[in-house]
């Protein structure tokens, strides 16, 4: 049984949001069995920065839709994107 990796692309409700604080929010949200590797920080515009993390999720979980939809829960997230995706 192999793993699947996803960058997603998490953007804030607005520029004040406390990047750090959301990061651990989004950590605390991840579904049994998916982890958080790395986080990349991406400047839209107009002082928002998206999060950028990188999720790996046991391949039969279903992708990464019990992933999104738990990011998509927390406070102070406005959208999440897939960005790319790869087994691992």
């Amino acid at each position: 049984m192999g793993k699947v990796a996803a960058v997603l692309k998490v953007m804030p409700q607005d520029p004040e949001v406390d990047l750090d604080a959301l990061q651990e929010r989004l950590e605390e949200s991840l579904p049994e069995g998916a982890k958080i590797n790395n986080v990349d920080r991406d400047d839209v515009a107009f002082g928002l920065i998206a999060l950028l993390p990188t999720v790996v999720v046991p391949d039969d979980a279903g992708g990464t839709d019990a992933v999104e939809e738990a990011f998509s829960g927390v406070e102070g997230v406005e959208s999440v994107s897939v960005e790319e995706v790869g087994r691992i």
